[in-house]
């Protein structure tokens, strides 16, 4: 079994009240449509952050960054293909 914590979060009246009537509504308590909406949320928002960090740190110089070339090849694509491939994929 999972502990748990309280959160406390301010809402705006309009979505204070839609929660409510659709808690209202399904029988459900309003914290279940919360934890519903984060968790469907919460990855795409850790990967997005994620990203804007490493980009940042890459502008700032406390990162570095990766030839597309030597990536792709370590993923097993062929740099000069996929150079091709997007040329090509302009043309149409």
């Amino acid at each position: 079994m999972s502990t748990s914590e309280v959160l406390s979060i301010r809402l705006p009246n309009e979505m204070k009240a839609r929660l409510g009537a659709l808690s209202e509504t399904t029988g459900r308590p309003a914290a279940y449509y919360v934890r519903q909406a984060i968790s469907e949320r919460i990855d795409d928002l850790e990967w997005a952050y994620g990203v804007a960090a490493h980009a940042e740190a890459i502008r700032s110089g406390t990162s570095g960054s990766r030839l597309l070339d030597d990536l792709a090849s370590e993923l097993g694509f062929d740099p000069n293909e996929l150079r091709d491939d997007a040329r090509s994929f302009g043309d149409e």
